[in-house]
């Protein structure tokens, strides 16, 4: 009974927690279990609650739920944080020796907030590369977390103890952060829904180093998750100044059919060098939205190669986020962040610029493009989950941990919704993940897309072989 309750989600929980099925002391005592038979392995967690401390939670939940009184969707879901969002009474140190734990820590992110309101369950925070600089999970600090489909693969990052854990069956849910696909990225390796949203529908503070292509975001098991999770964490909060107003939407709607949308299908991007069992595996999944009534046109190059500009604008965002550590503070850095601190300091106004004129006019062409394709599908990512230890893929520029991702930083530029759904496995039995993107402020359309090809996905419900 505790594999069919590790792998359920959290809207099956719910309905549970409803007919009275499950309790939430029951899943929490199954939680615990789990992290602790796991977590040797996996080492996807900062921090942890103490059972204790979990107990006590899950049975304030469990009397709301005896009352028929749950404070909202997720309450008595355990979930997890990703070490770089503000969780009040634990330490943010974002997987480094540099910042210093013994603070006050009085203050909730307002995508926190707005799920402990809900009267989640929080087992801890998980782990992520050093101030979120790579798109795979270890640190100095924490040192290598692995992916629960194969412990000798990583689960990609920067939100990868967040993948690794829910992939893993520890808790229902998770909350992390995306300023280049660093929840689409994990969730693509591990098997999971995740979501970054329109820029400015999540607010987010403290701001990202990467302001605006800085984003919080949810890693799901489903998409019917995923979209309860943006109800949720889209409510405003004043603390982001920029955020978008509440949009009127409920998510969560569903759509009948894809009958009457274009849908774009971009292998590549026109630049991306793909896998080919990875690029087989998505094009045969594409063929199932034409089942659902889409009507799918190749595009092979919908933009110019928008990678100068990424890196260009990722690294005076790093750069300007550190400028304060002194030369002790610096050493301590991992050596490989450290060493893109040094050569990006040279990063000029006329270089920042220049990015910031490619970022507009990329924009203003996907804006374009949405004038003729409601949608556009391509490959989550260029490979499958690859050995812990390295930062790129093998075959792939060694210098860019982009080369092996070139499909999820573009729409941090522009601010378009993006969610990866689980499409098939590799030979070796490798998650791979189908990118849903959409025009600007059509979440609900991406997500609508997203659940309809769930249904009839090749993936089917499988799992790691820990669960």
């Amino acid at each position: 009974m505790s594999k069919e309750i590790t792998s359920l989600s959290a809207a099956g929980l719910r309905k549970a927690y409803l007919r009275k099925d499950l309790s939430p002391v029951e899943v929490t005592k199954i939680a615990i279990a789990q992290i602790e038979r796991l977590e040797p392995q996996l080492n996807a967690f900062a921090v942890q609650a103490t059972p204790e401390a979990l107990l006590e939670q899950a049975a304030m939940s469990e009397r709301r739920w005896l009352d028929a009184s749950p404070l909202g969707p997720l309450d008595g879901v355990p979930i997890t944080i990703k070490d770089a969002i503000r969780t009040k009474g634990w330490p943010t140190v974002a997987g480094s020796h540099t910042v210093k734990p013994g603070q006050p820590w009085t203050e909730d992110s307002p995508a926190v907030a707005r799920a402990r309101e809900s009267g989640a369950i929080f087992l801890g925070k998980t782990t992520t590369p050093e101030f979120g600089w790579k798109a795979v999970t270890d640190s100095p600090k924490y040192g290598i977390t692995r992916n629960p489909w194969n412990f000798d693969r990583t689960p990609g990052g920067s939100s990868g103890g967040s993948a690794a854990a829910l992939a893993a069956g520890i808790g229902h849910a998770a909350i992390g952060t995306d300023a280049a696909g660093s929840v689409r990225i994990p969730a693509s390796l591990c098997g999971l829904v995740a979501l970054k949203a329109t820029t400015g529908r999540i607010p987010t503070y403290p701001p990202s180093a990467l302001w605006r292509m800085g984003h919080i975001g949810p890693i799901c098991r489903t998409v019917d998750d995923t979209a309860m999770m943006l109800n949720l964490l889209s409510r405003p909060d004043p603390r982001d100044w920029s955020a978008l107003p509440p949009s009127g939407e409920d998510f969560e709607l569903p759509r009948r059919s894809l009958a009457g949308l274009k849908v774009a299908f971009s292998p590549t991007l026109g630049y991306a060098r793909v896998m080919p069992e990875i690029a087989q595996v998505v094009e045969l999944a594409v063929r199932k939205l034409e089942d659902l009534g889409a009507t799918i046109e190749l595009v092979e190059a919908p933009f110019p190669d928008p990678t100068p500009a990424a890196m260009t604008m990722f690294a005076a965002g790093i750069v300007h986020s550190q400028r304060h550590l002194d030369d002790a503070a610096m050493a301590m850095l991992d050596p490989d962040l450290r060493a893109v601190i040094e050569n990006s300091a040279s990063v000029d106004r006329e270089a920042y610029m220049s990015a910031v004129d490619q970022q507009i006019a990329l924009t203003r062409n996907n804006r374009l493009f949405h004038q003729t394709y409601d949608l556009l599908v391509t490959p989550t990512l260029a490979v499958a989950a690859f050995e812990v230890g390295r930062n790129v893929a093998p075959d792939y520029d060694t210098a860019n941990w982009m080369s092996w991702t070139p499909f999820t930083y573009p729409f941090n530029l522009t601010g378009q919704p993006a969610a990866t759904v689980p499409c098939g496995l590799t030979a070796e039995g490798l998650p791979v993940g189908l990118q849903f993107v959409g025009d600007l402020y059509a979440d609900a359309l991406v997500l609508q897309a997203a659940r309809l090809f769930e249904t009839v996905s090749p993936f089917g419900h499988a799992l790691p072989s820990c669960l």
